[in-house]
């Protein structure tokens, strides 16, 4: 965590009592789940993956943990969240990762099994085999190299063709927009870029099975964390149809990272959304839904 978000945080919570309330353009609040565990690696986590149902997820923390958990709702809200299995992320040499090489932050599970994740760090998608399996780096371009230490891949997504999408937290192209890498199985190319917001920087990503592209990003200011969803139809031509679906006000939920999106048992269209507590006492961990229009 750098130290302008640190600061932001403190006096996040100094001043938690003003939080702003929430705008909801176009989705829709479902519930705001408070999640807290024993566990000595609990917390920090910056993706997850919700399975078809809803009833099961993959997390991750940016500390290098990946852990699977069971969900329980009681209609809309979720009551209970039990972790059936946690592993620590191993190097391609089956060493366990620790320290800025470990800084885990992106999550894309694959139908068959498959897990994609992006570092920040040394900046990296790596894949792997198992939740337990060694790291298979992907190749990295020199663009890759040139990334802010703490500003590169929080996003990793994957479209329904296999692609995988990324973009940095922090850096701009030359038109201040931000660079969206895609990797096709065989090479790295930038397709297109996202028209930036003042204020906010993505930290996740995802896609639905009608082929567009969501795009959770963050703000900081002294009242705490804001939220701020956008969606866009990608096609070959680029980039069509841009909606923010969510834009919140200041401390009305922490600081929201991981990004899934879902069809539920209704089929309506779900985003489920998981807090990064930056393992600091004075923050929560919590599990946010919102139903988002067809």
């Amino acid at each position: 965590m750098s130290f302008r978000l640190a600061v932001a945080v403190v006096l996040a919570v100094l001043l938690s009592s003003s939080a702003i309330a929430v705008s909801t353009p176009k989705a829709v609040l479902l519930g705001s789940f408070p999640w807290q565990g024993k566990q000595a690696w609990f917390g920090g986590f910056s993706a997850l993956e919700m399975a078809p149902d809803g009833g099961s997820m993959t997390v991750l923390s940016d500390r290098s943990t990946i852990a699977t958990a069971r969900i329980q709702r009681d209609g809309d809200q979720i009551t209970s969240v039990q972790f059936t299995a946690s592993n620590k992320l191993r190097s391609s040499k089956n060493k366990i990762l620790s320290g800025g090489v470990g800084d885990s932050e992106g999550l894309v599970v694959t139908g068959n099994g498959d897990l994609f994740i992006s570092f920040e760090g040394v900046h990296r998608v790596a894949r792997y085999d198992t939740l337990s399996g060694i790291s298979n780096v992907l190749p990295r371009p020199k663009a890759f190299r040139t990334l802010s230490r703490n500003g590169s891949f929080e996003s990793l997504a994957m479209d329904a063709q296999g692609r995988l999408y990324t973009m940095p937290e922090a850096n701009r192209d030359i038109n201040g927009n931000i660079p969206v890498y895609r990797w096709d199985g065989r090479r790295w190319s930038t397709p297109f870029s996202l028209p930036a917001t003042h204020g906010f920087l993505p930290v996740g990503a995802d896609f639905d099975a009608q082929g567009r592209l969501y795009v959770l990003e963050r703000g900081t200011s002294v009242l705490g964390f804001r939220s701020q969803l956008r969606r866009w139809t990608v096609t070959n031509a680029g980039l069509s149809q841009p909606e923010t679906l969510l834009k919140t006000g200041s401390g009305v939920h922490d600081n929201l990272e991981g990004l899934s999106i879902w069809r539920d048992d209704r089929n309506r269209l779900r985003a489920t959304m998981v807090s990064d507590d930056n393992f600091m006492f004075f923050q929560r961990t919590e599990l946010v839904e919102y139903v988002l229009p067809n």
